[in-house]
């Protein structure tokens, strides 16, 4: 974990037009209801969806995290590829020690500490990062980190979907600008999830609200994503080009 700012190495630039919104980070869960409340209760949010497969809470700074219900879920193991983490979730925090405990107390396992960031696991085994911002108020989401082979490459093609400039890119870190951070680090030996091959399940997932389902599909195909099994009235499924599944939703 490293904490990229606009100021780096890529000045933010100009925006593409994008395909489509983030509207949610996605969670598989083996548990709704404790997983919601837990990140409910981490971030001062409030439940913003309760249906008998999926929850979302919302959270004061407006990031929605969703729980999708994966009764036979496979719970990373933090660090390495065997079992990867595949994403995690980088929250601001006013004071690490206080932001540690407090997250202990409701549940989570401490991974790792520095000065400037702990990782821990949520309780389900998703990692996620309090990262040190004395200026924050309160608990703020900073945004996801996706895991891959080449961290410029799929800022590259995020971009593209949602729009947004690459406001960072060094040292295998990229971040893309805009009110909704989105995280790329390079990870040596990557594995991939391979959805919908429960030997290798995927953990996160973003959905990326579009107008259109059939333009939007066709948008992200030309831009590098893959379509993979899954569809409903009102979503699809594709994975980008380091295998990540996202959706896009009306």
């Amino acid at each position: 974990m490293t904490e990229p700012t606009s100021t780096g190495p890529t000045a933010e630039g100009t925006a593409p037009d994008g395909v489509g919104a983030l509207r949610a980070v996605v969670l598989d869960v083996p548990d709704l209801g404790t997983e919601a409340g837990f990140w409910a209760a981490l971030t001062g949010g409030k439940a913003a969806r309760e249906d008998y497969d999926w929850h979302t809470v919302q959270t004061p700074d407006h990031w929605e995290i969703a729980f999708q219900l994966a009764p036979d879920h496979v719970p990373p193991q933090w660090p390495g590829q065997e079992h990867p983490q595949q994403a995690h979730i980088d929250l601001y925090v006013p004071d690490l020690a206080a932001a540690s405990t407090r997250a202990v107390e409701l549940g989570a396992t401490v991974l790792r500490e520095n000065e400037r960031w702990i990782t821990l696991s949520d309780l389900a085994g998703h990692t996620f990062d309090l990262c040190l911002k004395e200026e924050s108020d309160g608990v703020t989401v900073m945004g996801p980190t996706f895991d891959c082979p080449d961290a410029s490459e799929l800022a590259g093609f995020w971009s593209g979907v949602l729009g947004a400039p690459v406001a960072y890119d060094a040292d295998g870190v990229a971040m893309l600008g805009g009110d909704r951070p989105v995280l790329f680090q390079s990870v040596a030996d990557y594995n991939p999830p391979r959805w919908p091959d429960p030997g290798y399940p995927q953990q996160v997932h973003l959905d990326v609200e579009v107008p259109d389902l059939d333009a939007g599909e066709a948008a992200v195909l030309a831009l590098g994503a893959a379509r993979l099994p899954g569809e409903g009235s009102g979503f699809r499924v594709f994975a980008d080009p380091a295998g990540h599944p996202f959706c896009l939703v009306l």
